[in-house]
């Protein structure tokens, strides 16, 4: 697995909030191992103690995204650093895909989660995974949805770095309404134009007198 993919975590913490409609679905400890999925050994260790762990956590990374978002890239970076800081990561060369028949193993780098808690193994593995994103990519490349008010995280990995919304649904839903704002003030501008001309021809002088 490319290191880069672990950045995935993050974005999975992050979206277990929408601030903007008051939603927040890490609210159990059965809620905290679903963001590690059903094979991960830290999921098994996950505690009640987890739930505000990972809100505390979950809060700082949207701070990354957040200040990336607004083009502070160098605010993006010291958060993400102080985050590595704190969440240090075991790395550990690890093959389990083979190349032939002959069973030589492919290797690559892979994070090794055994930290002492089940929040620190994910922070570490979510901080290290959006920083190889960031160093790859760009601070550029983090992003918060556009689409009123939804405001999740993503990571842009369109070629011309144009992705603004989260999702297939939020960017319809934005074009929607955009479509619709423009048809409004189509409409309203014609009236406003057809009541200028009705009030210009009734102040004229009448071609009668």
């Amino acid at each position: 697995m490319e290191l880069a993919s672990y950045s995935d975590y993050a974005v999975r913490l992050v979206n277990t909030e929408e601030p903007a409609r008051s939603k927040d679905t890490l609210t159990s400890v059965e809620a905290v191992r679903q963001l590690f999925g059903a094979s991960s050994q830290m999921a098994r260790r996950a505690t009640d103690a987890d739930v505000t762990r990972f809100r505390s956590v979950r809060a700082r990374l949207r701070a990354v995204f957040t200040a990336a978002d607004a083009g502070d890239q160098t605010q993006a970076v010291d958060l993400l650093n102080s985050l590595l800081l704190e969440f240090p990561v075991s790395p550990q060369i690890s093959g389990h895909d083979f190349l032939d028949e002959e069973g030589r193993p492919r290797w690559h780098m892979h994070l090794a989660d055994h930290p002492s808690n089940a929040t620190s193994g994910y922070a570490a593995i979510a901080a290290m995974g959006l920083a190889f994103h960031l160093t790859e990519y760009g601070v550029d490349r983090l992003g918060l949805c556009q689409a009123t008010p939804c405001r999740n995280a993503y990571l842009d990995t369109s070629t011309n770095r144009s992705r603004r919304y989260c999702s297939d649904r939020c960017a319809t839903r934005a074009n929607v309404a955009a479509y619709r704002a423009r048809k409004r003030l189509e409409t309203e501008r014609s009236e406003s134009t057809g009541r200028t001309a009705e009030n210009a021809q009734a102040s004229s002088p009448s071609a009668d007198l």
